[in-house]
């Protein structure tokens, strides 16, 4: 189940929410002042290293800088 970030539109407390399929389904409030007014923003992720301790997360989709695109 993916992460979704939101603002709420009264307190402008940011917060997160664990949403599944029937999400549309469940009405979105802010947890510090209840207001259903909330709008969603743009989560940010970061990726880690793989098992043999590349580290990927300088944003580089091609460690060695030699792979091809197609």
């Amino acid at each position: 189940m993916p992460i979704y970030s939101y603002v709420c539109e009264k307190c402008e407390h940011p917060f997160e929410l664990l949403e599944g399929v029937t999400a549309d389904k469940v009405q979105k409030k802010c947890p510090k002042c209840g207001s259903s007014k909330v709008r969603k923003t743009f989560s940010t992720f970061s990726m880690g290293s793989t098992s043999n301790g590349t580290d990927y997360s300088s944003g580089d989709s091609c460690p060695t800088g030699t792979c091809s695109l197609g």
